[in-house]
């Protein structure tokens, strides 16, 4: 359903939690069509974001090891995003 949402199974180290978040708030928007909620979705998005990544990271902790890691990185662990988070 959304392509820009990697993979975080098998990543070397694990996924840190703010991947974990990063791709919560991506299928978020993703599934409300809010990118930048108002005052009024605020409390909805956030809390649909926290429930999200609550079972994402239960998840991982689940299933068992993949025999390759992902075949895409991370944006958060790509060079030209975290100099642009740096930029600010």
């Amino acid at each position: 359903m959304c392509r820009n949402i990697t993979e975080l199974r098998g990543l070397e180290p694990p996924a840190t939690s703010d991947e974990v978040e990063a791709a919560a708030q991506q299928y978020i928007r993703k599934v409300s069509g809010i990118r930048h909620p108002s005052a009024a979705t605020e409390a909805a998005f956030e809390e649909a974001v926290a429930t999200v990544a609550q079972a994402t990271r239960e998840l991982l902790g689940v299933l068992p090891q993949r025999r390759q890691p992902p075949s895409t990185v991370p944006p958060l662990r790509r060079p030209e995003v975290i100099a642009r988070m740096q930029g600010r």
